[in-house]
């Protein structure tokens, strides 16, 4: 039996990745989807009401695996590096990563969606910095780190180079980019690369 209500979340999810949502309208996702334009409004009344519910399921599926890498990487340094290597397939699939392209267009949203991309990039943010402190405690991740900005720096770091090598290296590009990234949290003279942390 054929889940609209999926397709449409699929969907839009592209297209809002690829467009931004001042990008998109319901008469594309009803061409997306093969349905009349009407028919969404049985799902989603209004678009901000399919935003909310994007943003949603984006957020689970990042819960699920952030869960999934802390349950199976035990070092802080390849949770991190993990943890970038989500962003890797809007690399390749050239999208940005959903809350981030909401984000940009701001003041253009609803004031109760961009709570919920708040939360989520704050809960990321909250994540590495446990993450980073516990590399600290535990001599992974060197002792000079704050993880509080550091936190947010990784996000930034990485978020920055989706979009840049969307355009430019492409998966090398931002490889490249991550390796740096988790290089520049180690201790001294410690290599992600020497131990194949990516």
């Amino acid at each position: 039996m054929r889940d609209t209500r999926a397709e449409l979340l699929l969907q839009a999810e592209f297209l809002v990745r690829r467009r931004g949502y001042a990008g998109f309208s319901y008469a594309d996702l009803a061409e997306a989807v093969q349905i009349r334009k009407a028919s969404i409004h049985h799902y989603f009344r209004t678009k901000s009401d399919l935003a909310h519910a994007l943003v949603a399921a984006y957020d689970a599926r990042y819960d699920a695996a952030l869960a999934e890498i802390r349950a199976s990487e035990p070092e802080a340094i390849r949770r991190i590096a993990a943890y970038g290597t989500l962003y890797l397939g809007g690399v390749e699939a050239g999208l940005g990563c959903l809350c981030a392209v909401l984000a940009i267009e701001g003041d253009a949203l609803p004031e109760s969606l961009r709570a919920d991309i708040a939360r989520f990039f704050d809960k990321h943010i909250a994540w590495l910095e446990t993450v980073l402190a516990e590399g600290i405690t535990a001599g992974s991740v060197r002792d000079s780190v704050v993880p509080a900005t550091t936190a947010r720096m990784v996000v930034a770091t990485l978020e920055g180079a989706l979009l840049m090598e969307r355009l430019l290296a492409g998966p090398v590009g931002f490889r490249g980019t991550l390796d740096a990234l988790c290089d520049g949290l180690r201790p001294d003279g410690l290599s992600s690369r020497a131990d194949d942390t990516i």
